[in-house]
C-alpha cells in the first residue's frame, strides 16, 4: 500500500482538487492524506484568537468570511444537483458548528476543536468529488485512529491498532482518503500535531501499516539544495538518506515536517517527495542509504536566540552542565546548538515561549547572557570523518560571515553555524556559489 499526502496548496481551489484526483487514480492501494484547503488553518486560527479575546462578534465576522470561498469552490467542483446540494448542506453544518462556538463561554480547550474543521471540510468535500466522478473511496476519519500521549508524541501502537481496524472494515477497497494534523490526545480531546503536521499523519500512517512507500506531493520538484526563496539556481536534490533529509528538515527545509522522516526511517519506508504542479518531476526519494561522500544541501533557520552563560564554577566542575540541562528540560524547550570551554557554554533555542524564566534560574549560579535574531545555517552531507576537505569548503565559502558559533563532529551529516540573521541572505549565497558551483553549471 502506498501513501499519499497532499498539502493546503494542492486542494486549495476546485482546479487542484481535480488535479489530485488525477494524481490518485493509479492502481494498487492507497491511503490520501489531506490537508486544509490553503488558507483555511490561519483563517481558523484567527477565529480562536478573537474568541480567546472574547470577541464573538469578531469571531462570528470571520467565520462568514471563510464561508463564501468553500461556497463558490462547491459551485466549481460538483456537476450534479445532487452533490452541490450534499456538499453545501455538509459545509453549512460546519459553519453553524463553528458559530456555536460564538454564542457561549468559549473553553480555551476547545481551540484544536474549531483548528480541526479544514482537514475535516477539505476530505469531506474531496471525497464526495470522488463518488460523483464514479472513484470508489472510503472516508477514513482521523480521529478514531490518530492518537498522541500525554507527552504529546504520536502513540505508533495505538496508530497502528486501531488503523488497521479501520481498514478492516473495508477488505475490497482500494482509495482511502483521511484527514492530516488532527489527531485526539491522551483524554480523548481533539488536538494536533501542530503546522505541518499533514507530513507527519502521512509518516506515522505508513510506519502504522508497514507501507511500501510514503509520497509527499507539495509545489516544489523536491528538496532543493538551497533556499529557492533566497538562491535563484538552485537544483532538486534526486537521493537524499533519511539522516540527511531530518536534518535539512529540522534546520529550515519548509517542504518536508522535520518529525516525519522518524516514523518512516523507524519502518525503513521510502519517502518521495513529488510536485503536484509537475508530475512529472523526478523529486526526491529519502531512504536508508546515502548517495555518496559528499555536500547535498544548505538549509537555514531563522529566529534563533543564542544564550551565553559564563561561571568559574565550571572549571573541573562536574554536573554543572546537567545542572544547565535541567533548566531546559524544565521548561520542555529543546537546544539546537551548544559549545563549551573551560567557564563557558553557548547554546541556541528557537522557541521563546519561557526565555524570562529559562534566564532567571540561570542567573541563579551563572552570568547569563542573550541575543536574539540569530540564524543557523546548516550543511548537510555525507562527512564521513576520514575523509578532507569539508570544512576548508564550507569556511572559505563563508570567510565574509562573522560566524558566532559552529557545531562540526556532532553528527556525521551536519555542519552548523550561527550567524547575525541579517547576514542570512549572503551567506546562503556565498555558500551556493563556493560549494555547487560546479554542480549547478552541469544541471
Amino acid at each position: 500500500m502506498k501513501i499519499l499526502k497532499f498539502g493546503g496548496t494542492s486542494v486549495g481551489s476546485s482546479q487542484r482538487m481535480r488535479s489530485v484526483a488525477e494524481l490518485i487514480n493509479i492502481p494498487g492501494k492507497r491511503i490520501v492524506v489531506l490537508s486544509a484547503m490553503s488558507g483555511t488553518t490561519d483563517h481558523l486560527v484567527k477565529i480562536t484568537q478573537a474568541l480567546l479575546k472574547g470577541d464573538k462578534n469578531g469571531a462570528a465576522k470571520l467565520v462568514k468570511e471563510l464561508e463564501p470561498r468553500y461556497r463558490k469552490t462547491i459551485t466549481e467542483l460538483y456537476t450534479t444537483k445532487e452533490y452541490i446540494d450534499r456538499a453545501n448542506g455538509l459545509i453549512t453544518e460546519h459553519f453553524n458548528f463553528m458559530l456555536s462556538f460564538t454564542k457561549g463561554d468559549f473553553n480555551p480547550a476547545e481551540e484544536k476543536t474549531i483548528l480541526a474543521e479544514g482537514e475535516l471540510m477539505s476530505t469531506a468535500m474531496f471525497s464526495d468529488f470522488l463518488e460523483e466522478n464514479e472513484m470508489p473511496c472510503v472516508l477514513l476519519p482521523a480521529l478514531n485512529f490518530m492518537r498522541i500521549d500525554e507527552n504529546g508524541e504520536p502513540d505508533l501502537e495505538y496508530i497502528e491498532e486501531h488503523l488497521k481496524k479501520e481498514l478492516a472494515k473495508h477488505p475490497k477497497t482500494d482509495l482511502f482518503i483521511t484527514q492530516g494534523f488532527i489527531c485526539r490526545n491522551s483524554f480523548g480531546q481533539v488536538d494536533n500535531l501542530k503546522r505541518g503536521g499533514s507530513d507527519y499523519t502521512a509518516s506515522l500512517v505508513g510506519a502504522a501499516i508497514y507501507a511500501d512507500e510514503i509520497q509527499i506531493w507539495t509545489d516544489i520538484d523536491g528538496m532543493h539544495n538551497n533556499d529557492p526563496r533566497v538562491v535563484q539556481d538552485t537544483y532538486p536534490i534526486s537521493e537524499l538518506s533519511f539522516d540527511e533529509a531530518e536534518e535539512l528538515a529540522y534546520f529550515g527545509a519548509k517542504i518536508l515536517h522535520p518529525a516525519c522522516i522518524i516514523p518512516a526511517q523507524k519502518r525503513n519506508i521510502p519517502v518521495r517527495l513529488l510536485n503536484t504542479m509537475q508530475p512529472e518531476a523526478k523529486g526526491t526519494v529519502i531512504t536508508q542509504n546515502s548517495s555518496g561522500n559528499d555536500i547535498k544541501a544548505v538549509a537555514a533557520k531563522d529566529h534563533i536566540t543564542v544564550i551565553k552563560i559564563r561561571s568559574a564554577r565550571m572549571l573541573m566542575a562536574y554536573g554543572f552542565l546537567r545542572s544547565v540541562f535541567e533548566v531546559f528540560e524544565r521548561y520542555k524547550t529543546p537546544i539546537d546548538m551548544i559549545t563549551t570551554s573551560e567557564v563557558a557554554v553557548s547554546l541556541t533555542i528557537d522557541d521563546n515561549t519561557h526565555l524570562g524564566s529559562i534566564i532567571e534560574e540561570l542567573k541563579k549560579y551563572a552570568v547569563v547572557d542573550v541575543e536574539t535574531d540569530q540564524t543557523i545555517i546548516c550543511v548537510v552531507g555525507d562527512f564521513l570523518a576520514e575523509r578532507h576537505g569539508y570544512a576548508m569548503k564550507i569556511f572559505d565559502a563563508l570567510a565574509d560571515i562573522p560566524i558566532r558559533m559552529i557545531s562540526y563532529g556532532g553528527s556525521s551529516n551536519n555542519v552548523s553555524v550561527l550567524i547575525n540573521g541579517g547576514h542570512k541572505k549572503e551567506a546562503l549565497l556565498a555558500l551556493n556559489k563556493g560549494l555547487f558551483k560546479k554542480i549547478n553549471s552541469l544541471n
